[in-house]
């Protein structure tokens, strides 16, 4: 548990040395499953009033599921579509550090202080896509913090153009004829 805690300490401090250490360590998955796990924990008890627990419960099942599902298109969109001469990763190497760069989301927990929320979820937001932009700049092997920056964008482009589908879809899905 002390590895755990360092490595996620290491992370929110943006150790770039932290991220090609559990971008080789392929036992680090379970960790950073972990660290997604809590992070979403945090953010739901962060907006407890908002959500409640059934909200916790269903925020950290869209986390895990996010997570994985970022890490493929953030391997896709580096690896196929702006790799670098010298890029080679897998979706392992994508999920481990990814997951880890979701460690500044433990701070989300203070949001169930009234009045703080929204200052501590914008913090924790703007710290996070930082730790995830040095991942991916990590994990796929860049010389450009920029291509990462670009990586990260298009991936978030396309995750919010299919959830926008899915909801449409759902939306329309239970609306009555």
């Amino acid at each position: 548990m002390t590895r755990l805690k360092d490595r996620m300490i290491r992370a929110a401090k943006l150790d770039v040395d932290l991220y090609e250490e559990v971008e080789a360590d392929q036992g680090a998955l379970r960790q950073a499953m972990l660290v997604v796990v809590l992070s979403s924990v945090a953010a739901g008890i962060g907006s407890f009033g908002q959500g409640g627990l059934v909200g916790v419960l269903i925020g950290m099942i869209v986390a895990i599921v996010g997570w994985y599902i970022w890490a493929y298109l953030t391997y896709f969109i580096g690896t196929r579509l702006l790799p670098e001469p010298q890029t080679k990763a897998d979706h392992g190497e994508l999920l481990r550090t990814i997951g880890f760069s979701s460690s500044p989301g433990l701070i989300r927990v203070l949001g169930i202080i009234p009045g703080l929320t929204e200052i501590v979820f914008l913090v924790a937001s703007i710290w996070m896509l930082t730790a995830m932009v040095i991942a991916v700049r990590q994990a796929l092997d860049y010389e450009s913090t920029w291509r990462a920056v670009g990586v990260c964008v298009i991936g978030w482009i396309v995750q919010t153009i299919f959830l926008m589908l899915l909801l449409t879809f759902l939306g329309g899905a239970t609306q009555p004829s």
